[in-house]
This record gives C-alpha cells, structure tokens and sequence, in this order.
C-alpha cells in the first residue's frame, strides 16, 4: 500500500462475537459498521455512515487482520474465509477463524472479554461524503455522512476503542490523535484537500 493510501485510511469499531459450528470450527461474526447511526464527538464533528455506502466495494480484496496489523498472519480473505454482506443493518462480516496458535490465542482473548470490539479500514473520495451543520442532541453539530465508500482494506478485531459506547460508529484511538488540535473547518479542509490531490493522480 502506498504512504498516501495509509493517510487516508481510517478506521471505525463495533461489537464482535464468536460462534462455534457443529464440526468444532469457530467464526468471528458481527457486523463492522451499522448505517444512520450518529457516533460520538470525533474531535469537531459526528458522523454517520448512509446505507449503501459499501456498495461499490463489496467485490473489494478485504482482510480479516487483528488490530489492523498486516504484519500479522490475516484471519481471513474475502472470498472464502472472509464474508461480508451489506443488510439494512450495516457491513455484515463472518470469519471462518484459522486453526493456528495465534487465532486460538485471540479466541481465548474475545471469550475473557478482553478484545470485544470490530474496526474496518477504509478510504472516501471527495465525493462519497458529504458535510452539514445542523442541530444534534439541542446543539447545533457538524455532521459527515459517508455516503460511498471508496476503499474497503480490512476489518479486524481490535484492543483500544476511542469510546466506550459500541453501538456506533467511533474513530480509532489513533486515527482520533492525528486529528487533535485545531477547529473542524480547518481538519476538514485538510482532509478535502488530501483526497482531491489522492483522487485527481
């Protein structure tokens, strides 16, 4: 991956679970992003992601990877170890989990609680967002709804959410210290600027 694609790449996280199939095997399910679901302050600015937003990417080679760590051996590959569906829900994901010491290790982890959540790793262009102000909660909020995802690069189970509520889309840990510091209008135009020189290579 090129060092501008890691640039824009960002990431989101929600709930996981673990089911066991009748031959012993056992999978990673749950789903990596929920659609018109507002996340918490992201440092300025709410988003939410539209349904349909993933449409144009379903086809996408995505990895299963922990903690979005490509140095890590992948759980699992679309299409066949790795599925994703888009419902009226969201990115539903399903990860037939590898018989290896690292998965059982993780499995181990997931079962104690102490890795819980899902990210997926994405990039938008320019036009696959869209930005408003408008009254949330009784005060007025800039709001980013991803309408079309450009990229899909991985969904993974991760240790360190940015907020404890699970239920909607979150930035990562990370992805939300890079943005510290500065007013959203100015991180906005940052943003927009970075992807039209990404888009228009």
């Amino acid at each position: 991956m090129s060092k501008d694609n890691k640039k824009t790449r960002e990431t989101r996280l929600f709930p996981i679970k673990l089911e066991t199939r009748d031959d012993g095997t056992r999978s990673l399910t749950g789903y990596a992003a929920v659609f018109n679901s507002l996340s918490e302050d992201l440092g300025g600015f709410r988003e939410q992601i539209a349904p349909g937003a993933f449409a144009g990417v379903m086809g996408d080679d995505v990895r299963a990877l922990y903690n979005h760590n490509s140095d890590l051996l992948p759980l699992g590959r679309t299409p066949d170890t790795l599925r994703l569906a888009e419902d009226g829900r969201g990115l539903k994901v399903e990860v037939d989990l590898p018989d290896t010491q690292f998965a059982r290790d993780l499995i181990v982890s997931i079962e104690r609680g102490d890795v819980s959540q899902m990210s997926f790793g994405f990039s938008v262009s320019m036009d696959g967002q869209t930005w408003e102000d408008r009254e949330v909660d009784g005060k007025k909020q800039t709001v980013r709804t991803l309408t079309r995802i450009k990229r899909l690069y991985d969904v993974s189970p991760v240790v360190f959410p940015a907020y404890p509520d699970t239920e909607v889309a979150v930035r990562c840990l990370e992805c939300a210290r890079r943005t510290s510091g500065g007013g959203v209008v100015i991180r906005r135009r940052r943003l927009e600027l970075h992807e039209k020189a990404i888009s228009s290579r």
